[in-house]
C-alpha cells in the first residue's frame, strides 16, 4: 500500500459494464498516484464484485473495507473522511437517483451527502448507453449534477455511446480521464 500524499479518494462503483475492472483501471493508478482509496458500492456491485472475487483483493490492497451495506450506529465509521469522491462507472440508475437526492443504499447515501457538503468535488462517470441518454428525464439528470458542481466525465470524446448490446465488448471504461478530473478537481 502506498503512503497516501493526496487525501482520502471515495471510489463510489455501481453495477455497470467495466465495475468488474474497478482494481485494475481505478483503485490500483489512484493508490500508486498518492490517494489512499476508501470504495464503497451499491449493493448489487457489491454482490457481482465478491461473486467475482475482487472484494477482498480491494481490501487487502486499500486496508479498509469494500462497503456495500451501512453500519449500524454503534459501530465506528470504517472509512476515514474523504477528500474527493469518484463515482465510477455511475449506471443510469445511480445517476437519476443521485440527480434526484434518492439515497436508498450506502454508496448513494456517501455521495448525496457529499453533494450537500460545500467544498467537497464529486466526479461522476455515466456508463451508460444510447437508449439511456435518450430517456427524457436524463438531460435534467445531468443538468442538475452540473448545477450541484458535479464533474461529469461524459460525451462522445470521452465515451461514445452505442445501442443497448452494440458496445465492443473490449471497451475500457475511461478510468484515466475519471483519475485526472478527480485530481483537478480535488
Amino acid at each position: 500500500m502506498t503512503t497516501a500524499t493526496r487525501g482520502v479518494l471515495g471510489v463510489v462503483a455501481s453495477a455497470a459494464g467495466g465495475v468488474q475492472a474497478l482494481r485494475e483501471g481505478l483503485v490500483e493508478p489512484a493508490l500508486a498516484r498518492g490517494w489512499r482509496v476508501a470504495v464503497t458500492l451499491t449493493p448489487t456491485a457489491g454482490a457481482w464484485l465478491r461473486r467475482m472475487g475482487e472484494v477482498e483483493p480491494l481490501e487487502r490492497l486499500t486496508g479498509l473495507p469494500v462497503r456495500d451495506q451501512p453500519r449500524f450506529p454503534d459501530q465506528p465509521r470504517p472509512h476515514p473522511p474523504v477528500d474527493c469522491y469518484v463515482v465510477a462507472p455511475a449506471s443510469a440508475n445511480t445517476v437519476a437517483k443521485l440527480a434526484s437526492g434518492i439515497a436508498d443504499n450506502q454508496a448513494l447515501t456517501q455521495v448525496c451527502e457529499a453533494l450537500g457538503t460545500p467544498h467537497l468535488p464529486v466526479v461522476v462517470f455515466p456508463q451508460v448507453n444510447a437508449a439511456h441518454a435518450r430517456h427524457p428525464a436524463w438531460p435534467h439528470h445531468l443538468d442538475t449534477l452540473r448545477r450541484s458542481h458535479v464533474r461529469l466525465i461524459y460525451g462522445p470524446a470521452i465515451w461514445p455511446l452505442h445501442e443497448p448490446r452494440e458496445a465492443p465488448a473490449e471497451r475500457e471504461l475511461p478510468w484515466g480521464a475519471v483519475l485526472d478530473a478527480a485530481e483537478r478537481t480535488a
